[in-house]
């Protein structure tokens, strides 16, 4: 399956970019496979690429104002409560990649992230996926978007 076209241009500053097809604006963060990403195979791990939507919602979160440590000291978490992830072409060790990150949906008390992976050189998609977060308490218990990140989803480029 080959997947929908992907052409990001400059947006506001060099951490944001508008995909020329969807007319969605994207934060983007740049990362490099390490070794320790790749399996026996010699791919990235499929796992991994979670771990690359995480470094891409911490980072839009940072530059947002907003660091995910802030989150935690103000008393919510954000557990993941759904994902997805659709593969398009793999990773190897040492390439390069944008993570790219957008907030899309802010409910009552759940927020959804989308993104869009693809190789520096190039462009080519990799994947795309989601994740969906429900706010919590400090003790798991479900409660309201606290009123910062309400703002962030607010804010972000469009």
């Amino acid at each position: 399956m080959q997947p929908a076209p992907f052409d990001p241009e400059p947006h506001s500053d060099d951490r944001f970019v508008r995909d020329r097809t969807s007319g969605h604006v994207y934060h983007r963060v740049r990362h490099r496979v390490l070794y320790a990403d790749t399996d026996r195979s010699g791919v990235v791990y499929h796992a991994n690429y979670f771990r690359y939507f995480e470094q891409g919602r911490a980072s839009v979160m940072r530059d947002l104002g907003y660091p995910y440590a802030e989150v935690e000291a103000s008393g919510y978490v954000y557990p993941i409560v759904e994902l997805g992830l659709r593969y398009f072409h793999p990773l190897a060790y040492d390439d390069e990649m944008w993570i790219h990150t957008r907030p899309t949906e802010l409910e009552k008390v759940r927020v959804k992230f989308e993104y869009v992976i693809s190789h520096v050189e190039g462009g080519e998609r990799i994947c795309t996926g989601f994740t969906q977060h429900c706010a919590a308490n400090e003790r798991g218990v479900p409660v309201a978007v606290d009123p910062v990140t309400v703002n962030a989803w607010k804010t972000f480029p469009r």
